[in-house]
């Protein structure tokens, strides 16, 4: 990666009006804009079209993360307001969790919490800061925080708390390995029934997993920047999608990459010919302009926030004079954007 990439070059004006805060009425109801990446042509349609852009061999990846209900509300024991977003458990260590933590006042190890809702709630104790911002609370050695959490929704979806339709719509359909903090967003878009549409029509799919963790919610730093590496993520290449990989290629069809999730995951497991080996494992991954793409053919994405790691992967993609116009021409065309947004296919 280019050692001289500048953030404000992804940069885009952005009203708040264009943050969407609720999803459409039918999960495959958004709008799509496609981009032609070598020609740089925009065409404007509906995610019910997707069945036109792609082709009978083409294979869709898809990540199967499902989302934990990981935000957790309550108080400190003296009284003051407080939010918990639960990162996952340390080590083998019984009842301790990496958290993030909102609340007023000075952070220090002691500090006792009480979280829970609906006439449930677990007891938290504060007994490791790291210098990231991390905490690690201590619950009851057999404590299940999740069970008393909500979906976490991102912060510019600005609600008091989730409501009962996210803990559907913030999942994929196809949802079903536990661990994520977040939504693989473009797969949001893929119901049961445009899925069995695209299989009729002899477009194929598999499954990866990357479950999405905090750096989702970090702006880029100028150290990551500078090592070129991201946040590490588990990930996961099963044997199956690998193989059915190779047997697209054999055939001349192309990978098309769900979400930037998808993508990361198949170019860290990238063998250098358009194959990729079965892995499970991390991924530090960090694919910005000057990337070389070894697997993904297409991506479907969700537009992203300025700045994020997120767009410097979809501009590494399409280019990103490519990327930043067609954001334009969105924010214009009165596109919904972030995670319960439109979509744009890049081909």
């Amino acid at each position: 990666m280019p050692p001289d990439i500048d953030l404000a070059d992804y940069d885009y004006p952005l009203p708040p009006e264009s943050i969407a805060q609720y999803p459409t009425p039918e999960r495959d109801g958004a709008r799509l804009l496609v981009l032609e990446r070598a020609a740089g042509r925009r065409t404007h349609g509906r995610i019910l079209d997707l069945a036109n852009w792609l082709r009978s061999g083409d294979l869709l990846v898809v990540n199967s993360t499902r989302v934990l209900p990981a935000r957790l509300r309550g108080h400190k024991d003296t009284g003051g307001a407080a939010e918990a977003l639960i990162l996952g458990p340390v080590g083998q260590a019984p009842g301790r969790f990496r958290a993030l933590l909102k609340t007023r006042g000075r952070l220090r190890n002691g500090l006792k919490f009480h979280f829970g809702r609906g006439g449930r709630g677990l007891d938290a104790e504060l007994v490791a800061l790291a210098d990231d911002g991390e905490v690690t609370l201590a619950f009851e050695p057999n404590a299940d925080p999740y069970a008393i959490g909500e979906m976490p929704l991102p912060p510019y979806i600005r609600r008091d708390e989730a409501e009962p339709g996210d803990s559907e719509r913030y999942q994929t359909a196809y949802a079903r390995v536990p661990g994520s903090i977040a939504a693989p967003t473009a797969g949001l878009h893929l119901s049961q029934r445009l899925l069995a549409e695209l299989g009729d029509r002899g477009v194929e799919r598999a499954e990866v997993v990357l479950h999405v963790g905090v750096g989702t919610f970090r702006p880029l730093r100028p150290e990551d920047l500078a090592r070129g590496r991201l946040h590490s993520e588990f990930i996961e290449m099963p044997a199956a999608t690998a193989e059915r990989i190779a047997a697209t290629r054999a055939r001349g069809g192309r990978v098309i990459a769900v979400g930037t999730t998808s993508a990361r995951v198949l170019e860290s497991c990238a063998t250098g010919d358009g194959q990729v080996r079965a892995t499970r494992g991390d991924t530090d991954l960090f694919l910005a302009p000057g990337a070389t793409f070894r697997v993904v053919d297409g991506l479907l994405s969700n537009f992203h926030l300025p700045r994020s790691s997120l767009l410097l992967l979809v501009a590494a993609f399409a280019g990103r004079q490519n990327v930043l116009d067609a954001y334009a021409e969105a924010v214009h065309a009165g596109y919904r954007f972030y995670s319960y947004g439109d979509a744009m296919l890049i081909v």
